[in-house]
C-alpha cells in the first residue's frame, strides 16, 4: 500500500544546472507512488543562482517548496531544515546531484510497509574515488558507534523515513546535526536495500575528503562517549607500562647492582607519558569545545526565507530559526 503523502527533501549546494531536470524526473515519478506529494528544496546559502531557480520553479510547479538558510550551515543541518517543514506521513531524502536515481525512490518505500521506520538506500557500485570512498567508510564506522547499529554500515543520504519520528529530536538545537543518529532517538527499526548509484551529471562534489573527516570527528566526539573511554584505556595501559618500568628498575638494581643508563632512558619515558597526557586532554578539550557550543545556544540553521508552489515568499526571522514552516514542527 503506498503511503499517503510523500515529501521529498533535497538540500541544494551549488546545483542551478541540474534542479530543473532532477524535479522534472521526480514529476514522473512521484505521482505513481503517492496521491500526494512535495519537494523541499533548501539552499543551503549556494554561491550560484541555485536560489533563482528554485524560485522559478516553486512559481511553476504547486509542489514544490523552498527554503533559503542564511550562511552555510552544512549537508546535515540544511536536511534539518526541511524535515521540520515536511507536511506529508513519510519523509525522503535525496542529492541534488542525481546520484540518487529518482526512479530507486519505489525500493525504500516497500519496507516501510513491512514495519521498518528507516529505510536505507545503499549503493551497489558508489561512483567515487578512492580518498573518497575510504573517508566515507570512516565515517560509517564512526556513525556505527554513534548509533549503536549495525545498519550504520549501510547508510547513505538516501533515505526514507516516517515522518513523526522527528518528534524525537524536536527540541535538538545544536550545531552539530547528524539525521542518522537523530532518527535513533526516534526508533531502532532499521533497514537497508541495495539501490543503483549514478554519477554526477554536472559539477564537482561538495562534499571532500576533508569534509567527511571532520563530519567522523563530529559524529564520534558530539554522539559519543568512545573517546573518554579510549582516553581512559590509554591511562590505565600507560599506568601498567609504568609499574612494569619501575619493576624493571628496581630488578636491575637488585640483580646487577647497576642503574638503568639516566639520560636517554628518562627521556623517552617522559616523551611517551607526556604524549600520552596530551592525548587524552586532546579528547577531554574536544568535549569541553562542544559542552561550550552547546552553552553559546548557537542554532544548526537559520532560514532566510521560504516560498511554497504559489511563489508567494515569505521572510522568516533571523531570530527565530525553528519558526514554523507551513506543515512544519518545533
Amino acid at each position: 500500500m503506498p503511503p499517503d503523502g510523500l515529501s521529498i527533501v533535497i538540500p541544494v549546494y551549488r546545483s542551478e544546472q541540474m534542479l530543473e531536470a532532477l524535479v522534472a524526473e521526480l514529476a514522473v515519478e512521484l505521482p505513481a507512488l503517492a496521491p500526494v506529494f512535495e519537494i523541499i528544496l533548501v539552499d543551503d546559502d549556494s554561491p550560484d543562482g541555485s536560489w533563482a531557480v528554485i524560485q522559478r520553479l516553486a512559481g511553476q510547479h504547486p509542489f514544490v517548496r523552498g527554503i533559503s538558510l542564511m550562511g552555510n550551515s552544512g549537508q546535515h543541518s540544511a536536511l534539518l531544515a526541511g524535515i521540520r517543514a515536511a507536511r506529508h506521513p513519510v519523509i525522503v531524502t535525496m542529492d541534488d546531484d542525481f546520484q540518487h536515481p529518482p526512479s530507486e525512490i519505489r525500493r525504500l518505500l516497500a519496507p516501510l510497509e513491512d514495519g521498518h521506520d528507516v529505510v536505507y538506500g545503499t549503493p551497489t557500485d558508489e561512483k567515487h574515488d578512492l580518498l573518497r570512498r575510504m573517508a566515507s567508510r570512516m565515517t560509517k564506522v564512526a556513525l556505527q558507534g554513534a548509533m549503536g547499529a549495525a545498519t550504520a554500515r549501510s547508510i547513505s543520504a538516501f533515505r526514507a523515513f516516517r515522518t513523526e519520528l522527528r518528534a524525537a529530536f524536536a527540541s535538538y538545537h545544536n550545531p552539530f546535526v547528524s539525521i542518522d543518529v537523530l532518527l535513533t532517538w526516534g526508533t531502532r527499526r532499521f533497514f537497508a536495500v541495495p539501490v543503483a548509484h549514478a554519477p554526477r551529471r554536472a559539477g564537482q562534489s561538495n562534499y571532500t575528503v576533508r569534509k567527511l573527516i571532520t563530519h567522523a570527528a563530529n559524529l564520534i566526539t558530539g554522539f559519543s562517549a568512545l573517546p573518554l573511554r579510549l582516553a581512559t584505556l590509554t591511562g590505565f595501559v600507560f599506568t601498567l607500562f609504568g609499574i612494569a618500568v619501575l619493576v624493571f628498575v628496581v630488578a636491575r638494581y637488585f640483580t646487577s647492582g647497576t642503574t638503568v643508563p639516566g639520560f636517554p632512558f628518562l627521556a623517552s619515558i617522559i616523551a611517551i607519558f607526556s604524549g600520552a597526557q596530551m592525548f587524552a586532554l586532546g579528547i577531554i578539550g574536544e568535549y569541553l569545545g562542544r559542552m561550550h557550543g552547546r552553552l553559546l545556544d548557537r542554532p544548526p540553521y537559520t532560514i532566510r526565507s521560504a516560498i511554497d508552489g504559489d511563489a508567494s515568499a515569505r521572510e522568516e526571522p533571523a531570530s527565530h530559526p525553528f519558526s514554523s514552516l507551513p506543515g512544519g514542527s518545533r
